[in-house]
């Protein structure tokens, strides 16, 4: 028992610092830094400035801690992904269904390190909302506010593993990321009010993650107490979880297909 348990240890830890690291093996480290660091500040300039212009609003907090949030989408959706279909195109998911590994492990492991990339990317985000854009968190509980990040980044991450696995099944990875991480920029309401939608909308915000996380994030910096945002930050776990769970039964579902009929190029 012990020493299984000690193997699936090694086995998560070692396929998450291995399939991190193996994504971005093409990338020198000078643009490792212009991706990861240069690249967000951009982003969250570009929209920043772009939202107060549009409404004329001097408090640029909403945009601020809306698009510092929506960071997480860029490793919760791209980097599971491509770590998830990286090994069918890299020659290497023969090997992963081929082991007797256990398959949970593996699964979750390839999101392990994107979990943390990806909330030190949130975390980077609020640091340039401060430093560069007035961003007041004298009112802030932290706690809850580092709560909310790590919730948020779990729960947009269980939907990068769902995606990951669909995107098994399709020739064309980045169509897919694109569309989801554009639409979530949409509905999640880091830019926009989501009260100013339409009915079907706001259904298609509130099923998706992250958009209760932007919203308790921007309350927490506005002063309220993590009791106050509880409920949102739950729920907001919940939907990662059940995405996790839809994941691992389409990567399970195409082994098993991909076994039968023969090919790990197409279902």
């Amino acid at each position: 028992m012990l020493a299984t348990l000690k193997l699936n240890l090694r086995l998560f830890w070692d396929g998450a610092l291995l399939s991190y690291v193996a994504l971005f093996r093409w990338l020198r480290p000078s643009t490792y830094i212009a991706s990861k660091v240069f690249g967000p500040l951009v982003y969250m300039l570009f929209f920043v400035i772009l939202g107060s212009y549009a409404t004329g609003s001097t408090d640029v907090s909403f945009y601020i801690v809306g698009n510092a949030m929506q960071m997480t989408a860029w490793s919760g959706i791209y980097g599971i992904t491509m770590s998830i279909t990286g090994d069918r195109w890299d020659g290497t998911l023969p090997y992963v269904f081929g082991a007797p590994a256990n398959r949970l492990v593996v699964f979750v492991g390839r999101a392990f390190i994107h979990v943390i990339d990806g909330y030190f990317g949130v975390v980077l985000g609020f640091l340039y909302g401060i430093t560069l854009m007035g961003l007041d968190l004298s009112n802030t509980h932290f706690g809850a506010l580092a709560t909310a990040i790590l919730v948020t980044t779990i729960s947009t991450s269980g939907l990068g593993m769902l995606l990951g696995c669909l995107s098994l099944m399709t020739r064309n990875v980045m169509f897919v990321n694109n569309t989801v991480f554009f639409a979530m920029l949409l509905f999640s309401g880091a830019n926009v009010d989501i009260s100013t939608f339409p009915g079907w909308m706001q259904s298609i915000s509130y099923a998706l993650p992250l958009t209760r996380g932007i919203q308790a994030a921007r309350l927490i910096v506005q002063g309220a107490s993590f009791s106050e945002v509880s409920n949102l930050l739950q729920v907001e776990l919940i939907y990662g979880l059940v995405y996790v769970v839809l994941g691992y039964y389409f990567f399970r579902w195409f082994e098993k297909q991909a076994k039968r009929r023969g090919t790990l190029d197409a279902v």
